[in-house]
């Protein structure tokens, strides 16, 4: 008897199947990308992070975000002003974010990793608008985009109503937090590439959502008169 007869199933009995490789955490994430669209998916610190599609109100404050790096000519020959354009990290081996907003190099193209991802090299600053999944802009990614050595991360934190700007990167986050509040305005680093002004006041208020309308108390009707 060969050893190829031996491999085969006896009369009646099933063949197994193969067992099959366990699926990768970046597979995974792309998996539940297709399974959710409009869902932002994220792998930060090796765990994957489903964010639910933004609101009217955070679509409005990104637009109003937008302005003024389009207005210092951010978006031209030298630099680019992208949303969501998703950058690899150096915190796990398949690790990347998406963040709302970046101003990168003009050359980003030429900086892909994986996964239609951009080296962090690329990237001048980073910009986070909160929704509900608040604590992981304000903290995981924090130090993801620390240690990816991004130079600028701005968040605008809807929940508390303030703009944070975070310079000087590190291995364990970065070395400056300025928090502003409603009122100040916020010049951003020359490194950038040129002179943005952040309106605190204005952007709070793009970002906050508009109060939903009362329900109108019911009327009762008179009975109509009945024929006599």
């Amino acid at each position: 008897m060969s050893a190829a007869a031996v491999e085969h199933p006896c009369d009646g009995e099933p063949e197994r199947p193969m067992p099959q490789e366990p699926e990768s955490l970046l597979e995974s994430a792309n998996r539940l990308s297709e399974q959710l669209p409009g869902h932002r998916v994220e792998i930060i610190g090796g765990v994957i992070t489903v964010a639910p599609s933004p609101d009217g109100a955070h679509a409005n404050a990104l637009t109003s975000l937008m302005v003024p790096f389009l207005a210092a000519g951010l978006h031209g020959e030298e630099s680019k002003v992208l949303q969501a354009v998703s950058v690899w990290l150096p915190s796990g081996p398949s690790d990347y974010a998406i963040p709302d907003l970046a101003v990168v190099d003009a050359d980003f193209d030429a900086h892909v990793v994986e996964n239609n991802c951009y080296a962090p090299s690329a990237f001048r600053l980073v910009l986070e608008v909160t929704s509900g999944n608040y604590q992981n802009d304000l903290r995981h990614k924090v130090i993801a985009y620390a240690a990816a050595g991004i130079p600028v991360y701005v968040i605008l934190d809807r929940k508390h109503g303030r703009v944070h700007v975070l310079t000087e990167p590190s291995t364990g986050g970065y070395e400056t937090h300025q928090v502003h509040a409603p009122g100040h305005s916020v010049t951003l680093p020359d490194s950038i590439g040129a002179k943005v002004t952040l309106d605190v006041t204005a952007l709070v208020t793009a970002g906050r959502p508009s109060p939903k309308p009362k329900p109108e108390p019911e009327t009762e009707q008179a009975p109509e008169p009945s024929e006599s």
